[in-house]
């Protein structure tokens, strides 16, 4: 159950995720095959505008933490969620691919920001008994932001692409000023440091356990590109299935992307972070791999839903191992180089596929090639076992018998 205290954090966490990727960086995947229908771009370069948002999420990931080290975090969080919908509204009509270019890069640069700055004020203003649930709620916001763009999207396209942007900005808009009502209200306390005002040191076991976690983290980046870029326009252009049951997929996506934080909850308390987060990996690998076995009906549906669950599912198991392995102080800044190596990676890998893909002319080998990079990242996951975590951290409460 959701306790009135933490609706400050959730709102703050929530809506930084909805813009940050839900939006930002979802919402292109159905627009994608509209765009080369209507002749505003070619498939190709349809394809690098999408990489052009994984860009800019490295951009921001890597200066995240710092710019709310510096800055408020209320006027940086707000600078980001207009730039987000201002991003949406100056891409309403037709303009050179560099204008589409700059502007879904700042989406991207943007969304990183809030995706890094966030949650961790969220996490950072909740008890510690709470923070398991809370932290990952939070993540909500990913698939909110998926379903919602699966929702309106293709209404406003049978109205125009014009309206379907501006639309978007405008639930940027609306999600940026939930998100400042939550974060003006929220009570974010001092960090508290041992005595002698030194923070605690980070023993070697544990800092390889988080390499490791943030090694596997960065695999997730490079291997969900397929399904998150271009699974729309592979089922409807390239299988010729058509709009309506390529949409009804990406709706799928945003059902399971929903219902991620809600299953990561419930794993983290049962079997703990670490196990939780391993067989995350596990299910996305072999839902990444399931278009190359099949594109039935329920091949597809199960593909579309665990991928769109285990993309918010992974998010929050990853960042709650990390909390469990170094706490809550320390949390901010290892969950931006964690943030900034997924940026790095899924950028690369958003580039590399764009130009395979306008190499192969298909995107089907793309989807062999994610599912390798996300078994990799479940070995790492499993090498990280077997280090003992602080006891001040997010650990899930232990189980009741």
């Amino acid at each position: 159950m959701i306790d009135r205290r933490d609706i400050s954090a959730l709102l703050t966490g929530v809506m930084a995720t909805l813009a940050g990727i839900g939006l930002a960086r979802f919402a292109y995947t159905p627009l994608l095959p509209a765009l080369i229908e209507a002749q505003w771009f070619s498939a190709s370069d349809a394809a690098y505008l999408g990489a052009a948002n994984l860009l800019g999420y490295l951009i921001g990931a890597l200066s995240g933490h710092v710019l709310s080290e510096r800055y408020s975090p209320r006027a940086l969080l707000g600078i980001c969620f207009a730039t987000i919908a201002l991003s949406f509204l100056l891409c309403a009509w037709p303009a050179s691919f560099a204008w589409f270019f700059v502007w879904r890069l700042v989406s991207g640069i943007a969304g990183a920001i809030l995706m890094v700055v966030g949650p961790s004020l969220a996490l950072t203003a909740t008890p510690l008994a709470r923070r398991a649930h809370v932290g990952a709620l939070v993540f909500a916001g990913i698939g909110l932001g998926a379903l919602l763009s699966a929702w309106v999207v293709p209404l406003l396209l049978e109205t125009s692409l014009m309206a379907t942007w501006m639309t978007l900005g405008v639930l940027s808009l609306v999600a940026g000023l939930l998100g400042d009502r939550g974060l003006a209200r929220l009570a974010i306390p001092a960090p508290a440091l041992p005595e002698g005002g030194v923070a605690p040191q980070v023993h070697a076991g544990v800092g390889i356990a988080v390499l490791l976690v943030i090694g596997a983290y960065a695999l997730d980046g490079a291997g969900f590109v397929p399904h998150t870029v271009f699974w729309v326009d592979y089922l409807a252009r390239e299988n010729a299935l058509g709009h309506s049951p390529a949409a009804l997929q990406w709706g799928l996506f945003g059902v399971g992307a929903v219902c991620g934080p809600l299953l990561a909850s419930a794993v983290a308390r049962r079997l703990g972070w670490h196990l939780g987060l391993a067989l995350a990996f596990l299910a996305k690998a072999v839902a990444v791999a399931l278009p190359l076995l099949s594109l039935d009906l329920l091949s597809r549906s199960v593909s579309s839903f665990v991928v769109g669950a285990m993309i918010p599912g992974i998010v929050a198991l990853t960042s709650g191992r990390l909390a469990e392995l170094v706490g809550p102080a320390a949390h901010k800044r290892l969950w931006g180089r964690a943030t900034a190596a997924f940026a790095a990676a899924q950028a690369a890998s958003g580039y590399g596929m764009s130009a395979l893909y306008d190499e192969w002319g298909s995107y089907t080998p793309l989807f062999a090639i994610g599912s390798v990079l996300l078994a990799g990242g479940l070995v790492l996951v499993l090498l990280s076992r077997g280090l003992q975590p602080r006891h001040d951290t997010l650990s899930p409460p232990p189980r009741r018998h």
